[in-house]
């Protein structure tokens, strides 16, 4: 079953490339988006063909180039879509401006969301990891989205340092990118190319566990209270 792309295709602003207007081009923007995922995903990026795809959306040939250059580009918004998605778990959870909760708690939380997006998404990933090596703009994208990550991921631990609750002589930076690219590599090698098999709930409870021990992570006086 297809899946509408409504977090894509919401985007659009004008009729054709630059964006359906219209509820009927926001739907056709959308089919071909999702008969794009599913021949990718079937038959590779350098393999599938613009026919296949508007054959799959029930669209002409012609019907593709209304709303996309190329493939390339229909590729490319798909990428940036999932890693959009991928990394929402680590910003709502563990980033959460004004959450109660405890840090470890929201690491283990968004560590599996992220791997359960990943898994669910693991055909297309694999695609996409492997264009990223050498598509300009791909690898770009997803370099400047790992850089915000990382920032992101950067920021949190100078807080809990601040609270006490990391590792002070720890370099945040250094430790942003080392854990962060462990997260990333573990999701494709164990989901995307299948050389690890594993349970999501196994893998973000190590993970997590990784996280803690490497930041030397403590717990808060609210979760010590609730003992």
């Amino acid at each position: 079953m297809r899946r509408e792309s409504t977090a894509v295709a919401a985007t659009g602003e004008g009729d054709g490339q630059g964006g359906p207007r219209s509820r009927k081009g926001v739907q056709t923007r959308a089919r071909l988006l999702d008969a794009a995922k599913e021949i990718f995903e079937e038959n590779g990026f350098l393999e599938a063909r613009i026919s296949d795809i508007a054959e799959r959306a029930g669209l002409s040939h012609g019907a593709f180039y209304h709303y996309f250059d190329s493939k390339e580009q229909v590729f490319r918004e798909i990428a940036e879509m999932l890693d959009d998605q991928l990394a929402e778990p680590m910003e709502s959870v563990i980033f959460a401006p004004g959450s109660s909760a405890d840090p470890r708690e929201r690491l283990q939380t968004a560590l599996r969301q992220h791997l359960e997006r990943y898994r669910d998404e693991a055909r297309i990933m694999g695609v996409i990891e492997q264009v990223a090596r050498y598509d300009d703009h791909v690898a770009a994208v997803r370099s400047s989205r790992n850089k915000l990550h990382r920032e992101q991921m950067e920021a949190s631990i100078r807080g809990m340092q601040r609270r006490g609750i990391a590792d002070p002589t720890l370099d945040p930076k250094i430790a942003a990118a080392a854990l962060g690219s462990m997260v990333e590599r573990f999701a494709e090698m164990a989901l995307a190319q299948g050389q690890l098999d594993a349970k999501v709930d196994d893998a973000a409870d190590t993970l997590a566990r990784l996280f803690v021990n490497a930041l030397q992570m403590k717990e808060t006086k609210s979760r010590r209270a609730r003992r």
